[in-house]
């Protein structure tokens, strides 16, 4: 799966996303890939839940995929652990 078809969720609310994610289908992609690690991962669920009741119904929710990363910080010693999840939409 290429990086162009991939919504990586921030700090932005929930319609910069929606938008994003209906502009990757109207611009002719199949599925599109949100991403989300940590405290993101709550907005990335909002961002599918409102593109599903509000602007795209016939949308399907694919393969969802959680894992853990491990991120080095120069303010902590040892490595400290983020949740990530994947979220794979079809229309």
């Amino acid at each position: 799966m290429s990086r162009s078809n991939t919504v990586f969720i921030g700090r932005k609310p929930v319609l910069n996303y929606v938008l994003a994610c209906m502009t990757l289908f109207k611009s002719g992609q199949e599925e599109v890939l949100v991403k989300a690690r940590g405290r993101s991962i709550s907005t990335a669920v909002d961002v599918v839940e409102v593109i599903r009741n509000r602007f795209m119904p016939d949308l399907k929710v694919g393969d969802i995929t959680i894992g853990t990363e491990k991120l080095t910080s120069s303010d902590r010693p040892g490595p400290t652990n983020v949740s990530t999840i994947e979220i794979k939409l079809t229309h």
